[in-house]
């Protein structure tokens, strides 16, 4: 069962990450912690060692083929999160789980506040 229901994880994340563009551990993280047990950098490093699987590859097919990807954009700003990927995760290293769970929460909470309220 414990299998299984990591299985369904991928797919929600998958799912939030195909249709909104957004990061499927906004769904991920939050529930390998409080549904698994994992602590706040286990359930990062979890999340982020899914990303080196071509998980996405899929979904991006299928906006490339609608028309809907700038890749000089996206080859650019991979860039870039290459550099801040190693810098995040040599920040996030350094600092006690307590406060990197309520960073976490606090970036999810702005965020979809941002989302609802903004124009």
């Amino acid at each position: 069962m414990y299998y299984f229901l990591l299985v369904v994880l991928g797919i929600a994340g998958g799912i939030i990450g195909g249709a909104f563009g957004v990061g499927g551990g906004i769904i991920i993280v939050p529930a390998l912690i409080l549904g698994f047990g994992f602590s706040q950098h286990l359930a990062q490093g979890t999340m982020l060692a899914t990303l080196l699987l071509p998980s996405f590859a899929f979904a991006v097919w299928m906006y490339f083929k609608a028309g809907h990807i700038n890749w000089h954009v996206a080859l650019l700003v991979s860039l870039g999160m290459m550099i801040g990927s190693v810098l995040g995760a040599h920040f996030a290293q350094s600092l006690p789980a307590p406060t990197l769970k309520k960073m976490f929460g606090v970036l999810v909470l702005l965020a979809g506040l941002k989302l609802i309220f903004g124009k």
